[in-house]
């Protein structure tokens, strides 16, 4: 009994929310490990950025003529949608961000303890953070205010100074683009997200932007040092066959809308060998994880996986946004890293190219805590159950973390119980952040831990508070 026990406290348990079906593991033996690789790193940087945020308004819905209620258009453009587009379109010309600083942002996302980052490139809007030579719709274009500063290619600026910090870099790229006049041609006046017009009629057109897509996805993989993850946005543009009318929001989805993503990840790949690519939501070779957005699985996934989420309200700089606090970062990673995902935390930087300050506190606060605790968070695998109340359990090697979730005010208890673990003998419990061992008994309610009266005053962290054991 008690080998058993050892056995089922030690070793990750396969008993996962089966939705292989969906997906298509990589065959390339690259791939494979550099996905491995980016599964152990957990915890990751998201950053939207683009001239929207001199609107401080969500990032380019408001262009989409869709009744939804995030593309609701706001202002003194708002009545005439091509006012607006006009108008939206010339914030370009106001566009300076002279603060901009990637190595300050570098430097507190790895004080944080994130270890990979995704940047925005190009947003639906089409007005791309980087040099292209496919559009002059870009940061580097005469017309831009900033595109005279040395570090007006902001993509190469941001994925340098975090490559030097040790980051794993990830290039986000709407596939969309609702500038191009060969995705929204100025000859129809668009009705949603989609492509306005028939491709079955205009293919030549559609192939334009096929070609237009791959070139600056090229340059990309190109010019850009070394990328390991090409994150691909706006998963309506995809193949017929791919859509599935039982999804709700696939339903709307009129006609395929393909870019032929096997031509583009083979360049990529050759260009990137290992190249990570997540076509969003696209189910097959090129999904080689998926992205729940702004929520947690209620299980893990027998897949790779990753949670984005917003650090705030919006994916973009809003005025006066409010920031989720510390304590629920650090359970959200929790709750992710326990249940096998990793999780893509999202700042918008400001129109004069900073973050706002509570976004560098909360990234202090959330570091503080990953010095203590990270051992249970890098590196390790999800193991039955999974949660269990205020528990989340990890494992690496022969150690079990088991990870307490204090509720709102919560102080440090006299002990812990947990119930489905039970450690043989001679194992040993410490909490994380202090170097002697715990009490520890086996009742009929399941393992009670003693912890000492020094920890209950002065615990190591607040918020989540670690055990791990140990043979």
């Amino acid at each position: 009994m008690k080998r058993l026990l050892l056995i089922c406290m030690l070793l990750p348990v396969l008993v996962v929310a089966q939705h292989s079906k969906s997906y298509t593991p990589p065959d390339d033996p690259l791939v494979q490990a550099k996905l491995a690789e980016w599964q152990d790193l957990k915890f990751g940087l998201l950053m939207h950025w683009g001239t929207y945020s001199l609107w401080g308004i969500v990032e380019s819905w408001s262009l989409c003529p869709e009744d939804e209620g995030w593309t609701v258009r706001r202002g003194p453009f708002s009545t005439n949608w091509y006012e607006y587009k006009k108008a939206y379109e010339n914030l370009s010309t106001q566009f300076n961000p002279v603060k901009f600083d990637p190595e300050k942002w570098a430097e507190a996302a790895k004080a944080a303890g994130m270890r990979y980052v995704v940047f925005t490139t190009k947003h639906h809007d089409g007005f791309s953070m980087f040099d292209t030579k496919q559009a002059d719709y870009k940061i580097t274009a005469p017309q831009v205010p900033f595109s005279s500063h040395p570090r007006s290619n902001v993509s190469k600026e941001i994925f340098s100074a975090f490559r030097q910090k040790g980051f794993m870099v990830g290039a986000y790229f709407s596939k969309p683009d609702w500038h191009n006049e060969n995705f929204w041609w100025p000859y129809f006046p668009p009705k949603d997200r989609h492509v306005n017009y028939d491709i079955k009629r205009y293919p030549e057109r559609w192939e334009r932007f096929k070609d237009f897509t791959y070139n600056q996805i090229e340059e990309l993989m190109t010019d850009y040092g070394k990328i390991d993850i090409l994150w691909l946005d706006g998963g309506w543009v995809r193949p017929q066959s791919s859509i599935d009318p039982a999804v709700s929001w696939q339903a709307s989805v009129p006609f395929g809308q393909d870019v032929d993503m096997p031509r583009i990840a083979t360049m990529a790949r050759k260009h990137q060998p290992g190249l990570i690519v997540v076509d969003r939501s696209v189910p097959g070779l090129y999904e080689n994880y998926t992205t729940p957005e702004q929520e947690v699985p209620h299980e893990p996934y027998d897949f790779p996986w990753e949670t984005c989420m917003t650090m705030a309200g919006s994916w973009s700089y809003v005025p006066n946004d409010t920031y989720k606090p510390a304590r629920k970062l650090i359970h959200l990673l929790a709750d992710i890293v326990a249940k096998g995902g990793n999780f893509l935390l999202n700042i918008g930087p400001g129109p004069d190219g900073t973050w706002h300050d509570e976004a560098y506190v909360r990234l202090q606060e959330i570091g503080s805590w990953m010095k203590v605790n990270q051992e249970a968070i890098y590196g390790t695998k999800p193991i039955a159950p999974y949660v269990e109340n205020q528990w989340r359990f990890t494992t690496k090697r022969d150690d079990l973390y088991a990870i307490y979730l204090a509720k709102e005010g919560e102080k440090m208890p006299s002990s812990f119980t947990i119930t489905h673990f039970s450690p043989p003998k001679n194992t040993k419990l410490f909490l994380l952040g202090y170097d002697k061992p715990l009490k520890w008994k086996v009742t009929m309610n399941g393992t009670a831990i003693t912890i000492p009266p020094i920890l209950q005053q002065n615990p190591p962290t607040d918020w989540a508070w670690i055990i791990r054991m140990k043979r």
